[in-house]
């Protein structure tokens, strides 16, 4: 079963000049009962910070928060004495765990950054805080999955404390890659650029597809996409 998001449905949050933001689930003044989560995938904040704009020290817990800069760059600062610019192409992956604050600003005075936030419920309350960043290069995704994130860590993904397992791909014209999903596991699929078709349906960027009872997931098309493959 295929269940389309489109993307001109999400939520949307405009702040101080600086920041365009569209929620692809519920996310502070945008309330949605039917779009609040898919399985343990609780975020997909789609943000456009303006240079200079950001998101001044704030706190956050208990939750497995993963940030894909597409375009641009971010800088981070955190109380566990991270301080990092995360450049186009990098993912970070953030535990907040017990707690932590950070902060998230853009430093070019010049070029806006575009990223995706993302946050997935941990397997338990309580974990450790802890930070990771990794650059993926676009021959790493170049017309295949590549593992970002997962609890395993295989193949050079970042280590999350959730039974999610994160992909990302970039497809060039002409290009496909499939996925084989588990019996008893769903997909949520995310286009964050481009145009593609994702099990004969077509999506554009900003939508995303939840999959649910498909033994395979097929992605063709010209865009960067992004696939949950989860418990």
């Amino acid at each position: 079963m295929l269940t389309v998001r489109k993307g001109t449905d999400r939520g949307v949050t405009r702040f101080g000049g600086w920041l365009d933001s569209r929620h692809t689930f519920s996310f502070g003044d945008y309330q949605d009962p039917k779009h609040h989560q898919y399985r343990a995938l609780r975020v997909i904040n789609d943000d456009r910070v303006a240079p200079g704009g950001g998101f001044p020290t704030h706190p956050h817990r208990d939750m497995e928060i993963l940030t894909c800069v597409l375009s641009g760059q971010l800088e981070h600062r955190d109380s566990m004495g991270n301080g990092e610019v995360i450049h186009a192409g990098e993912w970070q992956a953030m535990t907040a765990g017990t707690g932590v604050t950070h902060s998230e600003f853009n430093p070019s005075q010049a070029e806006p950054v575009h990223l995706l936030q993302i946050w997935l419920f941990p397997d338990r309350r309580g974990h450790r805080p802890g930070y990771q960043q990794k650059l993926f290069t676009d021959a790493d995704k170049s017309g295949r999955w590549a593992p970002v994130a997962s609890p395993e860590g295989r193949g050079g993904a970042l280590v999350i404390h959730q039974d999610a397992r994160v992909y990302q791909t970039k497809l060039a014209a002409g290009q496909e890659v499939r996925h084989e999903l588990a019996a008893g596991r769903g997909a949520f699929v995310h286009v964050a650029t481009g145009g593609v078709t994702v099990n004969g349906t077509k999506l554009v960027a900003g939508d995303a597809i939840a999959v649910e009872n498909e033994a395979e997931i097929v992605v063709s098309g010209d865009g960067e996409v992004l696939l949950f493959d989860l418990a």
